[in-house]
């Protein structure tokens, strides 16, 4: 499916407004647009002009396959950091399709063997939003928290939204300014 596609969704769906961070939900039979489709989740956009996050699981209320949504397996891999940040690049801004490492988000990111069990990972996480207003902060963390824990011996992970340093473009990758056309 491309981006700019309209359906109509097939069943109610709850969603999540951008960028208030609100949950709600959209009736079945309402038109949407697919604006993007990243990581696991849609950004729609209605014909009153407001932009909703689909959950990947809520696939089908648009028409399309589950399956993007669906939580994947477990990493069995022995960890590393590289996989760390891997993970933290498929999970996007809902606005902008460009994932969160390369808008330059992730202010830090601290691995240290768990206090808890001695062959186990901690990661400490402090991440921005691109604006100090957007109420998509709690669901980018959770997203974060979420598929980190997923990671062979990770047993904690902490995420902390900050605005100190206030988000600026110059933070951004090289690849995502060239993406958007910066």
């Amino acid at each position: 499916m491309t981006s700019g596609t309209i359906v109509r969704l097939h069943r109610t769906c709850e969603v999540i407004e951008i960028p208030s961070g609100r949950a709600s939900t959209l009736p079945e039979g309402t038109s949407v647009r697919i604006m993007q489709s990243r990581g696991d989740s849609y950004t729609v956009w209605t014909d009153y002009g407001q932009m909703y996050r689909v959950d990947g699981k809520d696939a089908d209320a648009l028409g399309l396959q589950p399956g993007s949504g669906d939580t994947p397996p477990a990493d069995t891999r022995e960890f590393n950091d590289e996989m760390v940040w891997d993970v933290l690049k498929t999970v996007y801004d809902p606005e902008i399709p460009v994932n969160i490492v390369d808008l330059g988000l992730i202010y830090s990111c601290k691995i240290e063997p768990s206090e808890v069990e001695s062959q186990s990972r901690k990661i400490d996480i402090e991440m921005s939003m691109t604006a100090p207003g957007c109420g998509m902060g709690n669901v980018l963390k959770a997203d974060v928290e979420s598929r980190l824990s997923r990671l062979p011996s990770v047993k904690e992970v902490h995420v902390e939204v900050v605005f100190d340093p206030p988000w600026d473009m110059s933070r951004m990758s090289e690849a995502a300014r060239l993406q958007l056309g910066f």
